[in-house]
């Protein structure tokens, strides 16, 4: 893979919507991004992709009245389409709009700049839970990044809970993150700057990584600041619950689109970094390779199959989904080593035969990012599944990434997996994954969406920032590799357990969350909350939130459990240790 330098200034745009003007530095920059092509083929002026009537292109030049009334007509029909089928990428060329977004499920907002500063959003983005009584508990499947946001009444409401990210936002003022007192359940923020105050609100957890912010107001159960410029201090932990840790050990930011001055659409994929601190994209030298879109298959859910996906990919093409819901009779294979899959919109990929939805090679630096996978009713045995077994390969140097990859068993309809993703390759960075067994919705039942566990992980050095995982019959996450590093866990037992007979392991209690093989002898886990709530079914008791084995080796850090409502209980933190958490929202948290 070649990597290129970005010494590309801020555009800086008057508070009016006006065309695209840049500097020719700025302009020469984009030739040596975009792989120093021929200047020819830069001047040449493009045509916009065909990217499908769920991509909406907002340009500066259009007028403020016809982009707010599209943004709202896309809001009215997404603000409460929890489990619809409806999916949408609202991409924003560079300038200044004058418009408020009010962001409802399965909806990108993206700025198409080189830097977020490049689009300007005059007038704010908004989430809130009117829909759902104020309660924002599920707030799912949305994302906002690569722009510049200045909130109207100077606070960017985002009253969220998982698989919502935001990355390489500039916000303009302050952000809150709940809907005014209403209960939120996130959430995730990378690569962003946020000039002044966020307040956590009700949040009961959140993760901040690689970013810059002014301040951070409020608490609830876990905090957790990875890499994060002016953190609030944690060394009090647990009063208040917040995780800092300096710097993130190796990072890559998510790869995503952009367009140069003559109107080429590139996919820029940002480089590793280790021991990062703050944003990637204040630098002076912005370090990353720009992949023209010619180099890309751009898929179709309503025409592109199984078979022509993985035509495209046999072929070398890289793989940009469209929003949409691309039903799969066998699985994606990606093979060849530096393949980025980029899906727009939360592409979502649903297996129909009890197949893989994806499979991904053992190889260097396959990048998967912003895709949701969606069990079938027939049982899948996983729906990702990362190298095909379990080797000595290094990828350290050029890993495989996964970035906003969320699964779902259940919830649109009747799904079965036995695992939704295996991680067999060394290695892998996973950057906010969110395993989810639907708890709430269609297809909901102990023995209507079957699983066994959420997410295994075979490979050795693999780090995961934000790792969600919910609701799972047996272990939620069952870590067999060596030197696993996770910053950030949230889970929930299931809530559906019909009584202690139908769940336990053995002669125990029930299934930990976080599950250590005892053959490990290194891991680490900082800033990790486990939850219990079994429906009414106060009798129901996990033994231990986390099982792992002891060890000079074996470290957590800021772990906590809590039963929500009192219903039910977590008799120990970690292994045998730790209070019991069993009244109404009563905590149990362990230090080191």
């Amino acid at each position: 893979m070649s990597y290129f330098s970005l010494p590309l200034p801020h555009l800086n745009f008057p508070v009016i919507a006006l065309p695209l003007k840049i500097r020719g530095s700025a302009l020469a920059a984009s030739l040596l991004l975009a792989g120093c092509q021929a200047s020819e083929a830069q001047n040449t002026p493009a045509l916009t992709p065909d990217f499908g009537e769920n991509v909406v292109i907002m340009d500066p030049s259009m007028p403020s009245g016809d982009i707010q009334n599209k943004l709202d007509a896309i809001f009215k029909q997404q603000e409460a389409n929890q489990f619809g089928p409806e999916r949408y990428a609202v991409l924003f060329k560079p300038g200044v709009y004058h418009n408020k977004v009010r962001l409802g499920f399965y909806t990108q907002l993206s700025g198409l700049g080189q830097f977020p500063d490049d689009v300007l959003l005059q007038g704010g983005i908004q989430v809130e839970a009117s829909w759902h009584g104020g309660d924002a508990t599920q707030n799912f499947w949305r994302s906002v990044e690569n722009l510049s946001v200045t909130p109207d009444n100077g606070t960017m409401q985002w009253a969220v809970s998982q698989a919502s990210p935001l990355r390489r936002l500039h916000v303009r003022g302050n952000m809150l993150l709940d809907d005014n007192g209403g209960w939120s359940s996130g959430g995730f923020i990378a690569d962003s700057l946020v000039d002044h105050e966020i307040n956590s609100g009700t949040q009961q957890q959140w993760l901040t990584r690689n970013s810059t912010i002014g301040s951070w107001t409020n608490q609830n159960w876990n905090m957790v600041f990875v890499g994060v410029k002016n953190a609030p201090e944690g060394s009090t932990w647990p009063t208040p619950p917040y995780t800092v840790v300096e710097r993130s050990p190796r990072v890559s930011e998510k790869p995503f689109l952009t367009i140069d001055s003559a109107g080429h659409y590139q996919v820029f994929v940002p480089a590793l970094r280790k021991d990062a601190q703050g944003v990637s994209w204040q630098d002076k030298h912005v370090l990353g390779e720009h992949m023209p879109l010619n180099k890309f298959y751009i898929a179709k859910a309503k025409t592109d199959t199984a078979s022509t996906i993985n035509t495209a990919l046999n072929s070398g093409k890289h793989l940009l989904l469209t929003p949409g819901i691309y039903k799969l009779d066998v699985p994606l294979q990606v093979k060849k080593p530096n393949t980025v899959v980029l899906g727009l919109g939360i592409a979502t990929l649903l297996p129909t035969a009890g197949n893989v939805a994806m499979n991904v090679a053992d190889a260097d630096g396959i990048k998967i990012s912003g895709v949701l996978f969606d069990a079938g009713e027939k049982n899948s045995e996983a729906l990702l599944q990362v190298g095909g077994k379990k080797t000595a390969v290094s990828h350290a140097q050029n890993p495989i990434t996964l970035h906003d990859i969320f699964f779902r068993v259940g919830g649109a309809t009747v799904g079965n997996a036995t695992h939704s993703v295996i991680i067999n390759s060394n290695h892998v960075i996973g950057d906010n994954l969110w395993v989810w067994r639907g708890d709430h919705g269609n297809g909901i039942g102990w023995q209507t969406n079957k699983t066994k566990h959420g997410i295994i992980v075979n490979g050795d050095d693999v780090t995961m920032y934000g790792l969600f995982v919910e609701h799972f019959h047996n272990y939620q996450t069952l870590w067999n590799g060596e030197n696993g590093e996770v910053y950030f866990y949230q889970s929930e037992a299931p809530y559906d357990v019909p009584k202690q007979e139908s769940w336990m392991n053995g002669n125990v209690n029930g299934f930990a969350s976080y599950k250590v093989a005892e053959h490990v002898t290194h891991h680490k886990a900082i800033g990790m909350g486990v939850y219990c709530f079994f429906n009414d079914n106060t009798s129901v008791k996990l033994n231990s939130a986390i099982e792992a084995p002891v060890g000079p080796g074996i470290q957590f850090s800021h772990v906590t459990s809590v039963s929500l409502g009192g219903t039910g209980e977590i008799t120990h933190v970690i292994n045998d240790l730790g209070d019991k958490a069993y009244d109404k929202n009563f905590v149990s948290r362990l230090k080191p």
